[in-house]
Formats: structure tokens, C-alpha cells, sequence
């Protein structure tokens, strides 16, 4: 039975893959800052999970997270880093307290837990996957996103170099990048209009938290034991293109086959002598 801790567990998406584990059989660690939420998935999931609740912003509460779990319950197969935090800050009106909070939770949280985790592992001479949970807004922001997309590519490229170092070590560590998925969270609210406009994407449809969770056990597992230092994007095809965009011309109505070149007609022989 593997063990499996998971960071931002108390809804949405976080919650979808402590769900996606529990069904296969997982012993789960769960941590998020929302105790009552967080008690609320632990018990849906059962005797097989356990829940603590931890403010990641505070430095030393990622590696705490992970030193706990591994003493409770044993040592970790998996860890998911899933918290995360998408407030609207336009770049002008940025300032130090704002952006000091946002990368606490979405780039340091996840980088220090997943030293702690390697340190532990490494120690127990184990092997073990990490998975952080990006945003297709690592590609690319917009108004009000910028800080929040700086923060995501940050960790996409934590992400590659974690993997770089500890692959000797037998630790694997990837991201999955979810598209527009709607959670109906408090935490990180989104408006009707915001949701029909990035919504788009060429399988038509919007992402699930069910989608996602799917990834992550996945590149997380045997299956994927080749994979490291990847970047799975789960997004509908989203970052293939801006399929909402016009096209540059519009496009050349068929050529036409040339008509036939005209023939003269025959010249009259009436009253002519042979």
C-alpha cells in the first residue's frame, strides 16, 4: 500500500486527487490550512486517510508537513503539491507583502517540501515520485494573472531541476498542468465571464478536477517510472493555440478551372461556287 501525502487537500482539485488514490488502494496523508474542509475530504475518504492542518506560508511548515508524515504513518511513496493561491494583482499595484505571500505558498511551500521529502528519502535509501501541480498560465498571463503565471513558471523550472538532481537518488518529480477547470472555490473565486472566455479550448469541453487527479496518479506511478522532469499538460489542448483567435486573411474562395478558350465560328458557304 503506498503512501501518499498531499498539500492544498481540502477541495477542488486537491481533494479529486486524495479522492483518485483512496480509490486505488492509498494511504493518505492530507494537509491544507482549511481545518474544517480538510476534516470534511479526510472523512469522506475513510479510515485511510488522515488529515493535519498546516499554514504553508509559514516557512518551516512544508518540511514539517513531510518529517510529520513520514514519522505517523510512515515513509512517503508519494507527495502531491497541490496548494496553491491565484489572487488578481495587476503589476502596477503590486507590493512587497502581496507577492512575498503568493510565492510562499505556490513556489516556496512546494520547493521546501520537496527537499524535505528528498533528504528523507535519500536518508532511507528509497525511491519516491513528486508531483507539483502547475497552470497553463506558466505559458502565458493575463491582466490581473501576472504574478501568479511568474510563480507557476518558476516552479515548472524548480520542477525541472529537482528532477535533474535527484533522478541518481531514484526520485522522480514532475508537474501536471491543469487548463480551466471550475471548482467552485472560495478561495480563488471565478466570475460566469472570466469562465466562458478562457474556457475555450479544441476538445470543447471544461476540465474536471476528476481530469486532473487522473494525470497525477498517473505520471506519479509505476506506470511512468520512465518519466521525469516533464511537464503534463492537462488542459484540452488549451496550450496548443488560441483556437478563439481570427484568422490572419480569410481564406481564398477556390480557383476557378479556366474557361474554354472561344472558337470562331464556321464561315457561311451559302452561295458560293465549289
Amino acid at each position: 500500500m503506498s503512501h501518499v501525502l498531499i498539500t492544498g487537500a481540502a477541495g477542488g482539485i486537491g481533494a479529486a486527487i486524495a479522492e483518485e488514490f483512496a480509490a486505488h488502494g492509498a494511504l493518505l496523508t492530507l494537509t491544507d490550512r482549511d481545518r474544517a474542509a480538510l476534516e470534511r475530504t479526510s472523512a469522506r475518504l475513510g479510515d485511510g486517510a488522515v488529515a493535519h492542518a498546516a499554514d504553508l506560508t509559514e516557512p518551516d511548515q512544508p518540511a514539517a508537513a513531510v518529517e510529520r508524515a513520514w514519522a505517523e504513518r510512515g515513509p512517503v511513496d508519494v507527495l502531491v503539491n497541490a496548494a496553491g493561491r491565484y489572487p488578481s494583482l495587476d503589476m502596477a499595484d503590486l507590493r512587497a507583502e502581496a507577492w512575498d505571500g503568493l510565492l510562499a505558498v505556490n513556489l516556496r511551500a512546494p520547493v521546501l517540501a520537496t527537499a524535505a521529502y528528498a533528504r528523507l528519502a535519500m536518508e532511507a535509501a528509497r525511491h519516491g515520485s513528486v508531483v507539483n501541480i502547475s497552470s497553463g498560465s506558466a505559458l502565458r498571463s493575463r491582466p490581473g494573472g501576472g504574478p501568479y503565471a511568474a510563480s507557476k513558471a518558476a516552479l515548472e523550472m524548480a520542477t525541472r531541476a529537482a528532477a535533474l538532481e535527484l533522478g541518481a537518488h531514484g526520485i522522480r518529480v514532475n508537474a501536471v498542468s491543469p487548463g480551466f477547470v471550475p471548482v467552485d472555490s472560495d478561495c480563488n473565486p471565478v466570475s460566469e465571464e472570466y469562465a466562458a472566455a478562457i474556457g475555450g479550448n479544441p476538445l470543447g469541453r471544461p476540465g474536471t478536477p476528476g481530469d486532473i487527479a487522473r494525470a497525477v496518479r498517473w505520471i506519479a506511478g509505476p506506470d511512468a517510472s520512465w518519466v521525469t522532469g516533464e511537464i503534463l499538460r492537462v488542459d484540452g489542448g488549451s496550450s496548443t493555440g488560441a483556437l478563439h483567435l481570427p484568422r490572419i486573411w480569410p481564406p481564398e474562395a477556390p480557383a476557378q478551372p479556366p474557361a474554354p478558350p472561344s472558337r470562331p465560328a464556321p464561315e457561311s458557304t451559302e452561295g458560293q461556287s465549289r
